[in-house]
């Protein structure tokens, strides 16, 4: 990347204990900094309500830390020092250079910053984070990436792990200027579980009102923040205490609780002194309860507590926050935690100490056979029964990965011989045992089930030695369960992989014919206000993971929010934005940037989409450029050509695609993000987000007609439309305003029949999001990533988490892995050519904004990984060509029997739009030791360009993709 320079700016993380603040809009009157920016409209933070934890950097006291290496008076000590003026310094040896930090004490890691030291020498460029329980043995890399070369904080962020020692290796110097790193200080950001998908869940309160308003319970698990529980107040007011009981259908470890007030300006029931209690089958309930205080704030406030095994949370308020009365109320509740991580017990063996056989059967093994009616006893039978301690050893038969253990008590009338104190230690040879847990105690005044997790570690034995009991020389169990460790990989929702670090925030990208990614953000890596005439970009290469930095200036265009089309000979259109009237055009094969003619009419957050026959067609926004129908005329369609450039299609009027939008300024907010599919003939459907679809065509001056709407969907704006197979095209959530209003979960299907578009309602996502992202698979199931419930540009108050799968067989949608970093607004999500998602950015709102990511994780999706966890095996493609004509036949070689194939336009994004991917299904007939695919001879439906072939097994499975170059 060429020099440039910018003031240098503080990264502050601002938490609150148990709250969470978004960023919405606000009048540009609100500052004087960006006051007579067109933009700054939302660009300035208030706050609003939401559910969301944060990352808070850990407290050092004690902590110790070493170098490979360190310069005199530069000791690695300094580095934790919280004088930011000091510094770590290594020697000016070659690299890597590793700075190792004990904790002494296992932590909840999320991520960690860095600050370089003062000056530009030393600046850590790629890095790699990896963990350790003893500092000797390491983890894989839980993180990498690059940083930028600037002086500024940066931020990784990791899926929490469990961990005593952090190493930051620095692979090389950011600007290669020098040998030696460098860091002023380096925090660790501890973590919390992340909200578990509510799917499924249903509720039940001690009171709910229905008379006087729709305040039932159900309510406050809905995802809709304008809709409440409130206890009733018409006709009665039952007193307090009141309770909430979430029953989950299935067991999850929980670990906390987020609770958010009404949202409609009411204190009324507003939660005060509270009481959360965890069952497995709403009977008996743990001991282990969590008590606290919620106030009356408007934003979420979260309390956790030791994770729990439980399929039942209950909820009681105890008071009311301002004693106003005897009222409860609720907008939101969600519980904190991870899926059930109990492993499977088959085959499994069980031994101990002592077990009563005569008197009744307690042998060791009732504790393993899933009946919580039989148990393990301790002998009491023999007057000469053994005393304490007791042991009880389980055989795995295989070493596995174990993180806990949860212990059923005996569940007749009978409180003889509970646990109390207690050992876990492990073994991989059942001669050699690691204590693992000392001196715990269960509750033994308690029949409900209770959990004690730890470092996850590999071992085929584990030992219980129980060292007192609730009465008796006796020890018993009705049940143990080992459990995985924290993120354990469950096969059928996928698995997220370290996130990976960018030097800017990815706010757009392309998928390129080598397999890289190219991203970008705008003038500068973290803010898109102020900049014209650069774009910062980096280039990431999954096969490597190596991130490569640059500063294009060769066109004199900040591409910040631009249409983005990809050209039939593989080079990337990026046209308007911060620059709105400029075009840009990236070639893959050179590695070189050129200008493109001006567009006839200046834009910002507009569409654009590549035709059949090579032409871009583009329309609509008002984001830059002038506002349409307010200070500039309205922003009609344009068609650019290789030979003529872009020309104005007066023709094809905007006005039929304008959504409802609330906001002022004429179009400013109406022309936005327009769902374009092309289609045969040169035309193109805008899918939305109006609810209003319509055709659009470019001969002569353009037109435009009516192709009706989706159904019952209102406006959707930065919701998602994805060609999932031929004319098959699956649209999801979007809210109806920009700003400021809540998402939906619907979900269609429209069908392309030649100009007929038909629409089916079918079942909606799990979550209500808008800014998420949606990308094809090889398989034509259509992955949906990110967002949130209440769309705010800058907030990730009501993040998504969770991804959703949606599947076209049953057409529902299925709850899969959660991400460790939200991805809302500004974020993007592609496919891969190995067949995985990459999810990456959101934020680009300043240098002191918490919503700025710059990483991205990638998904690995159910059908690459076994029932195990393990990965799949998959077929290959051995031999195919490289390019096919539209009409063609070709014959593809692989490496097993395959049932199916399918190519998958390579796509783009930024702004939730990705007009490029699109999957079409090919038929396979065997032939020549292989198999012959026709392609699709419409220009218009297998659109030119480049496409990533794959070939699927019997079971699903996809290939690694094969390029190939279509017209």
């Amino acid at each position: 990347m060429g020099s440039w320079s910018r003031a240098a700016a503080t990264a502050v993380l601002c938490v609150a204990a148990g709250t969470a603040v978004a960023l919405h809009a606000q009048t540009p009157s609100a500052s004087s900094a960006v006051g007579s920016d067109e933009h700054s409209k939302h660009v300035m933070p208030r706050a609003v309500p939401v559910a969301v934890t944060t990352a808070a950097p850990l407290p050092r006291t004690g902590w110790t830390v070493a170098a490979d290496t360190a310069t005199s008076g530069f000791e690695a000590a300094k580095a934790l020092d919280d004088n930011t003026a000091t510094a770590w310094k290594s020697t000016d040896t070659a690299m890597p250079h590793t700075i190792t930090i004990d904790t002494k004490n296992r932590v909840a890691l999320s991520g960690l910053t860095y600050l370089p030291a003062t000056g530009t020498n030393g600046r850590i460029g790629q890095y790699r984070v990896q963990v350790s329980d003893n500092g000797t043995t390491w983890s894989a890399n839980i993180a990498t990436g690059t940083f930028a070369d600037t002086a500024t904080a940066k931020t990784v962020t990791i899926n929490t792990v469990i961990t005593r020692y952090v190493r930051l290796t620095a692979v090389t110097e950011a600007g290669n200027r020098v040998k030696w790193a460098t860091a002023a200080e380096i925090n660790l950001l501890g973590g919390t579980d992340p909200a578990l998908p509510r799917t499924g869940w249903t509720v039940a309160a001690d009171s709910q009102e229905t008379a006087g308003e729709d305040a039932k319970a159900a309510n406050a698990i809905d995802g809709n923040t304008g809709t409440i529980w409130h206890t009733q107040w018409q006709g009665g007011e039952p007193a307090l205490p009141h309770t909430f009981t979430i029953d989950m259908h299935s067991v999850n470890l929980v670990s906390g609780l987020s609770y958010l007030t009404r949202q409609d300006g009411s204190l009324n029931g507003d939660i005060g002194q509270y009481r959360i209690e965890t069952s497995m089958d709403g009977t008996a309930w743990s001991p282990r309860v969590t008590t606290g205080a919620f106030t009356d704030v408007a934003t979420a406030q979260t309390t956790t507590f030791g994770s729990e095994l439980a399929r039942y949370v209950r909820l009681t308020a105890l008071t009311e926050a301002g004693r106003r009365g005897p009222w409860t109320s609720a907008a939101e509740i969600n519980l904190l935690g991870r899926p059930d991580p109990r492993l499977t017990r088959t085959g499994w063996t069980a031994t101990a100490d002592s077990q009563e056989t005569v008197g009744e059967d307690g042998r060791a093994a009732n504790a393993l056979d899933g009946d919580p009616d039989t148990l393990w006893h301790t002998v009491w039978s023999d007057a000469n029964a053994p005393g304490l301690p007791h042991t009880y050893t389980i055989d795995m038969k295989s070493n596995q990965l174990v993180g806990g253990l949860s212990y059923l008590p005996r569940q007749d009338s009978s409180l003889n011989g509970l646990i109390g104190q207690y050992r876990i230690q492990t073994s991989t040879d059942n001669a050699t045992w690691t204590d693992r847990v000392t001196a715990q105690s269960f509750a033994t005044t308690s029949t409900a089930m209770q959990t004690v997790v730890f470092p996850s570690t590999t071992a085929r034995y584990l030992r219980i030695t129980v060292t007192s009991s609730s009465s008796g020389p006796w020890s018993t169990a009705a049940e143990f369960y080992v459990l995985g460790p924290s993120g354990s990989v469950v096969a059928g929702r996928g698995t997220w992989s370290a996130p990976v670090g960018f030097p800017l925030i990815p706010v757009a990208a392309a998928v390129l014919p080598n397999g890289k990614v190219l991203t970008w953000s705008a003038s500068w890596n973290d803010d898109y206000v102020g900049g014209t005439g650069r774009t910062l970009t980096a280039t990431y290469d999954p096969a490597t993971g190596v991130v490569t930095q640059r500063e294009v200036t060769e066109t004199g265009h900040d591409m910040f929010c631009p249409g983005i089309s990809v050209l039939p000979d593989g080079r990337i259109m990026v046209t308007g934005g911060n620059d709105a009237a400029v075009t840009s055009i990236y070639n893959p094969g050179t590695d070189a940037w050129t200008n493109g003619p001006d567009m006839t009419t200046p834009r910002g957050y507009q569409s654009s989409v590549t035709l059949g026959d090579g032409r871009v067609f583009t329309i609509g926004g008002s984001w830059s450029g002038g506002t349409g129908g307010y200070n500039a005329n309205r922003k009609n369609g344009e068609v650019w050509s290789a030979t003529a450039g872009w020309t104005s299609l007066p023709g094809a009027d905007v006005v039929p695609m304008l959504t409802a939008d609330p906001s002022g300024n004429g179009d400013y907010r109406k022309d936005n993000h327009a769902w374009l599919i092309a289609w045969s003939g040169n035309k193109v459907l805008q899918a939305g987000p109006s609810k209003q679809m319509n055709w659009y065509t470019i001969s002569g001056q353009g037109s435009v007609a009516g192709a009706g709407t989706r159904g019952d969907d209102g406006d959707a704006m930065n919701g998602n439309a994805v060609m999932y197979d031929t004319g098959k095209i699956l649209t999801v959530g979007g809210a109806p305003s920009y700003d400021d209003s809540n998402a939906t979960a619907n979900a269609y299907v429209l069908t392309i029949n030649g100009t007929t578009v038909t629409t089916k309602k079918v079942g909606s996502m799990a979550n209500t999001r808008a800014f998420q992202n949606s990308v094809v698979l090889p398989d034509g199931k259509v992955l949906v990533v990110g967002g949130e419930n209440f769309a705010v540009p800058f907030s990730d108050n009501t993040a998504v988490m969770n991804a959703e799968l949606w599947d076209p067989a049953t057409e529902t949608f299925t709850t899969m892995a959660t991400q460790a970093v939200p991805r809302t607004y500004h974020s993007i999500a592609l496919l891969l050519p190995d067949a995985r998602v990459l999810s990456a950015g959101g934020g680009l709102c300043g240098a002191t904004c918490d919503t700025n990511h710059f990483d991205g994780q990638i998904f690995t999706p159910p059908y690459l990984l076994t029932a195990e966890g393990t990965a799949a095996t998959r077929p290959t493609i051995t031999t195919a060509p490289t390019t096919a004509a539209n009409g063609a036949t070709i014959n593809v070689k692989t490496g097993s029997a395959v049932t199916a194939f399918s190519i998958v336009r390579m796509g783009t994004a930024t702004h939730s739009v990705d007009t490029d991917q699109r999957r079409l299904s090919l038929v396979p007939t065997a032939a020549n030791g292989g198999y012959n695919l026709t392609i699709p001879a419409d220009k218009g439906i297998a659109v030119p360009g480049y496409w990533m072939l794959f070939a699927l097994d019997a079971k699903g499975v996809p290939s690694v993709a094969k390029i190939i170059k279509i017209g």
